[in-house]
């Protein structure tokens, strides 16, 4: 396996255990609600409601590494 592949499987991983313990905080907030449909939105995700998201961060993180790796691939093929 390629340092390349170590590396974004590892990324993968994180992204997908930090996305598995976010949902069951959040569900683990909807049983305390008990019935309560409209309530405020956390201050921490109306000031940052993207970075909060694990499917944006997978797809910035994905695309800045595709991103390097065609830089890297033409920087030394095409030299």
């Amino acid at each position: 396996m390629s340092i390349f592949m170590l590396v974004l499987a590892l990324i993968v991983l994180g992204i997908a255990g930090y996305s598995l313990v976010y949902t069951f905080r959040i569900a683990g907030q909807e049983k305390q609600l008990k019935g309560e449909f409209d309530t405020d939105i956390p201050d921490v995700v109306k000031e940052h409601p993207y970075i909060r998201n694990p499917v944006f961060l997978s797809i910035l993180i994905g695309s800045i590494l595709i991103t390097l790796f065609i830089v890297y691939w033409s920087i030394r093929y095409l030299s």
